[in-house]
């Protein structure tokens, strides 16, 4: 397994993330004993970086993540949450308020059995809460030692920039990755989202890597997603998010790219996301341990640049404004430059 300093921290990371969105959830999660199996398996093959949050199955993924993490030590792990959705049917039981993250810090303690959470990433904006006293409450979780570093989630660009601005501003301890939905279907964040975080040195963490299932190359467009399949049961969310004629030619070139490095198409996706130096690391979900083998391979493998740029131009990316303005007047601010 290789590690990849988390954004300009002193943290190292696996490249590979174990996503534990999977643990304790109905339809096509897993139980306990299994979450335990996925787990001891990760880290015996070297990663050490393991991401949830509080709303996965209601708290029941933090607990049995904690559960699992019990026959190992505790710091030779780098534990991930998270806080913002709704907890309990009252009205501050969600957010990004100070009552919220505060009482949100002590309850997935409790549920993980640890002492320390190592990085405590807010899973969204909340447009309610001034973002100063956000960020304090976060600074105030720092210093009382409860969490070693923060992060954020689905944060637009400029959200990213000015709450690391205020952090800097006030002394407040700042993010140091962002994770969001990124892979070979849907790229919008390589517009703005990634530069920001590149900017603001932090590291990019993927959620969604294999595109809900879909680059793992076993769904066919005529088909439809099969019964039972998490593309089916999440079909009011994926079905909108990624079933489109261009998200399958896509997918037949990876297909086509996984026969020729003899990889699978799954191994393929998570690398060309690796390949880029700002990704911190991949999320990677898993029921069952079969499933964590396969994405384990990305944890070492590099995908060939040649490959990599093939698979981004099947279908052309277009980054909009002023990305097409600058490109047809940058040509005439640099002309006469020597």
């Amino acid at each position: 397994m290789k590690y990849r300093y988390l954004g300009n921290s002193g943290l190292l990371v696996s490249r590979i993330c174990l996503g534990t969105m999977t643990f304790g959830m109905k339809d096509w999660g897993c139980d306990g004993e299994e979450a335990k199996q996925i787990t001891r398996r990760f880290i015996e093959a070297g990663g050490n970086f393991i991401d949830t949050a509080d709303m996965y199955s209601t708290g029941v993924s933090e607990e049995m993540t904690g559960a699992a993490l019990k026959d190992f030590n505790r710091d030779d792990i780098v534990l991930a949450t998270k806080c913002w959705f709704r907890m309990r049917p009252t009205p501050n039981a969600k957010g990004l308020s100070r009552k919220h993250i505060l009482e949100s810090v002590d309850d997935s303690l409790r549920r993980l059995s640890t002492d320390y959470i190592d990085l405590f990433q807010v899973h969204g904006p909340d447009p309610f809460t001034p973002i100063e006293e956000t960020l304090r409450a976060l600074d105030d979780v720092v210093s009382s030692g409860k969490v070693r570093y923060l992060g954020c989630s689905n944060y637009y660009a400029w959200q990213i920039a000015r709450s690391n601005g205020i952090a800097d501003r006030l002394g407040y301890a700042r993010f140091i990755s962002g994770q969001h939905m990124y892979n070979l279907l849907r790229r919008e964040i390589e517009v703005e989202i990634l530069p920001a975080c590149e900017a603001e040195g932090m590291g990019m963490l993927c959620w969604s890597p294999l595109g809900g299932g879909m680059l793992t190359g076993k769904y066919k467009q005529a088909d439809g997603p099969a019964a039972g399949s998490r593309v089916a049961v999440r079909a009011e969310i994926d079905l909108p998010r990624y079933w489109n004629d261009d998200s399958f030619k896509i997918i037949d070139e990876l297909i086509a790219t996984a026969e020729r490095c003899d990889k699978t198409p799954a191994q393929v996706a998570l690398a060309w996301l690796l390949h880029d130096q700002r990704i911190g690391a991949v999320i990677v979900g898993a029921r069952t341990t079969e499933q964590l083998e396969s994405s384990l391979v990305a944890g070492d493998w590099d995908l060939a640049s040649d490959d990599r740029q093939r698979l981004s131009d099947v279908v052309p990316f277009a980054r909009g404004y002023p990305d097409e303005w600058i490109k047809l007047t940058w040509g005439n601010i640099t002309a006469n430059l020597g």
